[in-house]
């Protein structure tokens, strides 16, 4: 087995190294009897001129602050990455022949479940978007000189994320910023938009502010000399090479219909030795120089110390959001913040204000302001993000493979429901909490007053994994005290008595209505509990539970969001798993017509949730028992 460092791979070991590439992504793909071994085979002289020469990574500490990052836009070409780690000495091979296996982390598309790789890649266009997160979080916050790499393709190159990379990356002067374009023509089904037409993307680039370089994708010397030039701009590179998918292989070189096909193992043997053969190359990738030490920045340096507000007080919880941050910034240096271009209306501005160094705004692109979240929470920040509830429908995608990756996401949707008002049906987040209930191991927020929105703030800063904070426009009255705690998964019985005929469950804008239509029952002799599920995910069973048997089984579930998927389905999934079906007697009032402009209590009222509405819900139920 020949063992090779960086000092000493010439170009004919640097060919040779490529050839390995291509041969173990065959050999990858052929056992699994799936993968994309002509994606991979078309990039592997670049890779293998980055690894054996420009990538600085110490495979055995990843948690080098100094290492580069290496990002697969392209993830469908893991064969080859997973190759690089085999040529850097990091797996086996029988590690690498584990592709695709059950139990296996080498997947079909990379995920951190291997610990070399910082995000979970394979949907299209989301690899720069999140290389641009963590360069900014180099550039702007660790302060130090490693380079980010990202390998992308050509087909993911129509998606719109990769142009909000394309203008974040110019705009914050990302000279850390390399991004390989694998240009090898074919998609899935037929040519790529642009085919080899390298000069499109490089206009497009330029016209953007990078420098762009386009060269032959297998030519080492070429790539070698790109990659040099790149090292020595001040701005964003796009290194846009011309390569053949399925290169070096007479029956898969550029040939349309090959996409995410294996090799058969009948031709396998075939397409090896039209490649030379197998190799035995070790590549011993450089280090950083040194690993610095850098101070602790997790957790709190100082007291959270957010702005109080008396019972009684009328504000709005996105204001309070805005308190939240702010506070929370000065009392821990690793919480970073961005926001869509909306930070007067979602109230970020307030952190914007206090602590600008950790502040980055996004401009109107939801999906490059999740991706730079991902990216920060790589580098260890705190990232919270925030624009309308509804507009970060537009980024889910993006929340999806976000949870895939593992990341600590903080997300606030400010503007929610019908009772924002006269914007109307665009800007009213309708579909947001079942989009976030629907995320692996979410957390799913909904204050109903600024106090309460205070203190989810700070709870959110330690939680793992993707949280949602669901914040309201108008203002509304503070019922709990400033000393008030509300731990997730909790819930707060704000108004019971002994002689309780119904439970109304509320959450948000809808609590402050059923406390209204609690008054209104109790001028007619019925005393009605109202329960506040703050938490919708994970949302508290056990006082659902108990308040329904006090009710005699009678509920009613009030929320400003559309019927499918919000507070109504996590209150009867709680019943459900608990066998508590039998004798429940449930209303569910939620927004069923699509709303227009108006008045926030107008709107509350057409949509039926609106006091008179649940007064309403809760006699027809005592009704029903008479």
């Amino acid at each position: 087995m020949a063992h090779v460092n960086q000092k000493t791979l010439d170009a004919t070991a640097l060919r040779e190294l490529a050839q390995q590439l291509r041969v173990d992504s065959i050999r990858a793909s052929t056992t699994a009897g799936s993968g994309h071994p002509t994606s991979s085979m078309s990039a592997a002289d670049l890779m293998a001129v980055l690894m054996g020469r420009y990538l600085r990574y110490d495979f055995d500490d990843p948690e080098n602050p100094l290492n580069d990052r290496l990002v697969f836009s392209k993830g469908h070409a893991s064969p080859l990455l997973y190759s690089m780690y085999k040529a850097a000495g990091a797996i086996t091979d029988e590690e690498l022949l584990s592709f695709r296996k059950f139990g296996s982390p080498f997947q079909g598309h990379p995920t951190p479940a291997i610990r070399w790789v910082d995000v979970a890649t394979g949907s299209l266009g989301q690899g720069l978007p999140i290389g641009v997160g963590l360069a900014l979080a180099g550039k702007y916050l660790d302060r130090l000189p490693y380079r980010v790499w990202v390998l992308c393709g050509d087909s993911e190159m129509a998606e719109g994320s990769m142009w909000e990379a394309f203008q974040h990356a110019a705009h914050y002067g990302l000279d850390n910023l390399v991004a390989i374009l694998d240009m090898n023509r074919l998609g899935q089904t037929r040519e790529t938009m642009d085919g080899w037409n390298g000069e499109a993307y490089a206009g497009r680039a330029r016209a953007f502010g990078w420098h762009a370089i386009q060269i032959d994708g297998h030519d080492v010397e070429e790539i070698d000399r790109a990659y040099a030039e790149a090292l020595e701009q001040e701005r964003p590179v796009l290194v846009i090479a011309r390569t053949r998918k399925g290169r070096g292989v007479s029956f898969l070189e550029d040939r349309l219909g090959k996409h995410g096909k294996p090799v058969p193992p009948e031709q396998a043997e075939q397409a090896i030795e039209e490649l030379g053969g197998e190799r035995g190359i070790t590549v011993e990738v450089a280090r950083p120089e040194r690993r610095p030490e850098l101070p602790v920045r997790r957790g709190f340096v100082g007291e959270y110390e957010p702005r109080r507000w008396e019972v009684g007080d009328s504000e709005a919880t996105r204001t309070a959001y805005g308190e939240g941050l702010k506070a929370l910034g000065a009392a821990r240096e690793d919480v970073v913040v961005m926001d869509g271009e909306v930070s007067d209306s979602t109230r970020a501005q307030k952190f914007a204000e206090a602590h600008p160094e950790r502040y980055f705004e996004m401009f109107i692109a939801e999906q490059q302001m999740v991706a730079t979240a991902v990216g920060m929470s790589v580098r260890g920040y705190v990232p919270f993000a925030s624009s309308f509830a509804a507009f970060l429908t537009r980024a889910h995608d993006f929340i999806r493979m976000a949870a895939i990756s593992g990341a600590n996401l903080r997300l606030c949707g400010s503007h929610a429901g019908v009772s924002i008002g006269p914007d109307g049906p665009s800007q009213m987040g309708l579909e947001d909490l079942a989009m976030m209930r629907s995320l692996h191991g979410s957390t799913v927020l909904y204050p109903c007053d600024a106090n309460q929105t205070v203190k989810l703030v700070r709870e959110m800063a330690g939680l793992e994994g993707i949280s949602f904070l669901r914040t309201t426009r108008d203002s509304t009255p503070v019922i709990y005290p400033a000393d008030e705690e509300f731990p997730v998964g909790g819930s707060k019985v704000v108004r019971s008595s002994g002689e309780d005929a119904v439970t109304v469950v509320a959450a948000g804008i809808t609590v402050h209505q059923a406390l209204r239509a609690a008054e209104e029952l109790e001028k007619e002799g019925v005393r009605i509990r109202v329960v506040d599920a703050y938490s919708v995910k994970p949302i508290d069973a056990q006082t659902l539970l108990s308040c329904a048997r006090e009710t005699a089984g009678r509920v009613v579930v009030v929320e400003d969001h559309w019927p499918e998927g919000g507070l109504g389905e996590a209150v009867l999934s709680a019943f459900a798993e608990n066998g508590v079906l039998d004798g429940l007697e449930l209303r569910h009032l939620a927004v069923s017509g699509m709303p227009g402009s108006g008045k926030p209590q107008e709107l509350l009222d057409a949509a039926g949730i609106g006091f008179g509405d649940i007064a309403g819900a809760v006699r027809s139920l005592l009704d029903g028992r008479a």
